[in-house]
């Protein structure tokens, strides 16, 4: 990384507040046409939940419509979902893919496999590695045949599919999983297959799965750093820790991909070190305030651990689960200041969490019914549930 502590050019929270919204396409005047678009600005977007990649997407749509998520997702498959960065679900464009998959998804599915072998072992009878070998190319022969399925209907063709595992055994959580859901989880994150459109709504998760070409592999160290370059223009300025707890990766890959792409050292807010991509140092013009619905795990709020310079720490408890998953926020001007819920009955409701007046008000009011309006009589209960979304929902 370039630069020196008395050299560092500085880049306020003002400044960095201005990109987000520029850069994340959140300002009304810089929203995309297209999903791709989206899951490019934020690297990509949060597949966890069914419903985050549409909301995260839709927010960010000149014009929002499911259906444009859906063509990405199951008809022209440009973007695709892998486990990678955090152990986590992304959505990314199809181009970028085998980067994350070299740079992350690779080794998960290792780690994932070991796992599986283990459980196999330990908690189901009669399996071992090979066994699990054989019932791989078996589903994947089944899948070549159906086309797209799903694990009940793969059950029918290969059986062994529907033995499960006894875990925690005598315990109060004690419960049995199905040999055939985590069989199929290995293979997505393996890259075997992909998941289809799902049976019934775009809220469902209860997918078909379709044999996928393995993307190439890539040179890990040079996926690495294509990834940290593509995050540090989306999220940059921001803290070596940042990327690091983004990706998931150890603090040594993360300090050699910002190097490989000659991060600039940059003083960030209160004077914190961050890095940039090489001289993108210069003011970023915000187009004007804006006003934003956010959902649950919307790659915004989860972009960076240092959240302060957009989310107060006294609203944390609120907004966030215990295991530090957010859930869905009010956003205005570059800050969260409150969260939302929908109703039973499909009214949206928020709660400002300051003042922040009425411009910002009656934008967030506008916000909402834009949103009421793409989701008509869709309901959405996400699957991260807060105590102030909760507390809305009542």
């Amino acid at each position: 990384m370039t630069g020196t502590s008395g050299s560092r050019p500085r880049i306020s929270d003002e400044q960095r507040r201005a990109r987000l919204g520029e850069r994340h396409l959140l300002v009304p005047a810089r929203r995309a046409e297209s999903v791709e678009q989206v899951a490019d600005a934020v690297v990509g977007l949060h597949a966890t939940d069914a419903a985050t990649v549409y909301l995260s997407a839709c927010a960010r749509l000149a014009e929002p419509s499911a259906a444009e998520v859906e063509r990405a997702l199951y008809d022209d498959v440009t973007l695709v979902k892998l486990l990678s960065m955090r152990r986590t679900i992304f959505a990314v464009t199809e181009g970028f893919a085998p980067f994350v998959s070299s740079s992350t998804a690779r080794a998960i599915a290792a780690r994932e496999r070991a796992t599986l072998v283990k459980h196999l072992r330990d908690f189901a009878e009669g399996w071992d590695e090979a066994r699990l070998a054989r019932t791989e190319l078996a589903v994947l022969a089944a899948l070549e045949v159906r086309g797209e399925a799903t694990t009940a209907e793969l059950s029918a063709d290969v059986p062994a599919l529907r033995e499960t595992m006894l875990m925690a055994e005598g315990k109060p959580y004690e419960a049995r999983q199905s040999v055939g859901s985590r069989l199929l989880r290995l293979l997505a994150s393996d890259g075997h297959v992909r998941r289809c459109r799902p049976r019934g709504s775009w809220l469902s998760s209860n997918y078909p799965y379709a044999p996928v070409r393995q993307w190439p592999e890539l040179p890990v160290r040079e996926s690495k750093a294509e990834v940290a370059r593509r995050w540090l223009a989306s999220y940059g300025p921001a803290t070596v820790e940042d990327l690091k707890w983004w990706t998931g990766w150890t603090l040594g890959d993360t300090r050699r991909a910002l190097a490989d792409v000659g991060a600039q050292e940059v003083a960030m807010g209160d004077g914190v070190a961050g890095v940039v991509l090489p001289g993108d140092v210069g003011v970023v013009r915000a187009s004007g305030p804006w006003a934003a619905l956010l959902p649950a795990l919307d790659p915004t709020v989860m972009g960076w651990r240092g959240r302060d310079w957009y989310l107060r720490a006294e609203d944390v408890p609120a907004l966030f689960d215990r295991a530090g998953n957010a859930g869905p926020t009010v956003w205005w001007d570059g800050r969260v200041v409150g969260g939302w819920a929908q109703r039973a009955d499909g009214e949206l409701v928020w709660r400002l969490l300051s003042d922040v007046g009425a411009e910002a008000e009656a934008a967030v009011a506008a916000e909402a019914v834009r949103l009421a309006g793409w989701l008509g009589e869709v309901r959405v209960t996400p699957r991260i549930r807060t105590p102030l979304e909760r507390e809305l929902v009542r």
